[in-house]
């Protein structure tokens, strides 16, 4: 596993993974991480299986709210990004609060040393819930 973080050229996380996991191994992941990489890549990995817009697989992540939820309190804006972008494709409602919550977060005391702005992705979010 790799993770290049976004940088003054480039705006977004790369990932160099060789297998994805499975459903399961990305839960078992989640619940005790080693590192911030772990998680970004298991988030990215999960945004990659609801791409592809499958049902059950969707009702899957979406059941997974749980456990993502422990992660709605960070500050990594990569993290924020990604959480984001699951509960805007998911559109699990008590992943609502937490959403408004970051942005007021980020809008109070923003990210620093960060080439991107979660506020993006976190508002984005916000807004597909509200249409």
């Amino acid at each position: 596993m790799a993770v290049s973080y976004p940088n003054q050229y480039r705006n977004y996380c790369v990932f160099d993974i060789k297998e994805h996991k499975s459903y399961s191994e990305i839960k078992t992941s989640l619940e005790n991480p080693q590192s911030e990489e772990e998680v970004l890549e298991d988030l990215y990995t999960l945004n990659l299986m609801l791409d592809e817009n499958n049902k059950e697989t969707n009702n899957k992540i979406a059941s997974l709210y749980p456990l993502l939820s422990k992660y709605n309190n960070t500050t990594s804006p990569n993290i924020q990004t990604f959480l984001a972008g699951i509960y805007r494709k998911t559109k699990i409602p008590d992943a609502f609060g937490p959403l408004c919550s970051m942005l007021i977060r980020n809008t109070i005391s923003p990210p620093q040393n960060c080439n991107f702005d979660p506020n993006e992705e976190i508002g984005g979010a916000i807004l597909n819930y509200l249409a």
